[in-house]
């Protein structure tokens, strides 16, 4: 009987087809709620067949300790900045992932909290929650240039939503549809310092690797026109947490909208969770009834298929 941990707590906790698909394999399936610390990882590692995971620290020592046994890893999204991916290939452990999956819901969530930001929506609901009428006033996001790194798929769709708002669409990227540009009129940027100078909102949507790690600096930061407002629902690490913070503090940043942090969970008393100018939610942009089943199939029949040597698979890395 192959054994299977399985870690992502989005997976476990959404009804759909994935648990029976799962319990049908005759697989025994040991559940974790992760995000798993390398440690407990340590703890862990040796005993199982395959991981199918979310956003567990996937390390080195971690990957040296599940040998011989590992065969897989099937990665539940498509992020795989957690997972040491040279020492997969090190030690013959292909990854699986899921693409195309989650790219809607991504760019929904993207555009709920710009939204929120520029209409004040969580303030004025605090507000009348506690029988208050504070009437605030907000901003419009019409004609308003937004700058877009990164035009992967959920770039792609927040290009559409903003479009849909007659937005200023700006963007720089190593990929570039040359096509679905022209369509949607974007302005292409050569470099991050010309996009920062142009645009009022700054979206990122790129990966996370050694050379995205702090992407906006204090220096960028200071490229931004003063009362930008910045969002980030793709990796905590894209962005230096201390600059926003001070950005913030400064009057620079008109705001801080994320779905991501550094290090999550975050600690309860880091002051951007608390702070009145940003807006921080608990990594819940793909999380929904329809976007999670989407993933957890893929990852589910990924992980079946290998082991069975048949059936479409979706690589990340091959062995």
């Amino acid at each position: 009987m192959k054994r299977i941990l399985l870690t992502t707590t989005s997976y476990q906790d959404t009804p759909g087809a994935h648990h029976a698909l799962l319990r049908s394999q005759g697989y025994e399936i040991v559940c974790e709620r992760g995000p798993l610390t390398e440690s407990r990882m340590l703890e862990l590692a040796g005993e199982f067949d395959g991981f199918l995971c979310g956003d567990d620290d996937i390390t080195h020592a971690v990957l040296a300790k599940a040998q011989p046994r590992l065969k897989v890893i099937s990665k539940y999204g498509i992020g795989l900045d957690k997972i040491d991916l040279s020492a997969c290939q090190e030690f013959g452990i292909p990854v699986l992932f899921t693409p195309g999956v989650n790219h809607t819901t991504v760019a929904e969530h993207t555009f709920c909290l710009l939204l929120a930001h520029v209409r004040n929506l969580v303030d004025s609901v605090v507000a009348t929650r506690a029988g208050k009428w504070t009437r605030l006033t907000g901003h419009e996001l019409w004609q308003k240039k937004i700058g877009i790194i990164g035009l992967g798929r959920i770039g792609q769709e927040m290009i559409r939503r903003c479009r849909g708002f007659d937005m200023q669409v700006h963007a720089y990227g190593n990929y570039w549809p040359e096509e679905f540009c022209q369509a949607h009129q974007v302005v292409r940027h050569d470099s991050i310092e010309s996009l920062l100078a142009a645009v009022d909102i700054l979206s990122l949507h790129t990966m996370l690797s050694a050379s995205t790690r702090h992407l906006i600096n204090a220096e960028r930061l200071a490229l931004l026109p003063k009362d930008a407002l910045l969002l980030n629902t793709s990796r905590g690490e894209l962005v230096d947490s201390v600059a926003v913070l001070e950005a913030l503090n400064s009057g620079h940043l008109s705001g801080y909208a994320a779905d991501v942090m550094e290090h999550e969970p975050p600690s309860p008393d880091s002051p951007l969770l608390s702070h009145p100018k940003s807006l921080i939610t608990p990594h819940i942009g793909s999380r929904t009834y329809e976007s999670v089943p989407r993933q957890a199939m893929r990852a589910t029949q990924n992980l079946i298929n290998f082991f069975n040597g048949d059936g479409e698979v979706f690589y990340a890395t091959r062995d």
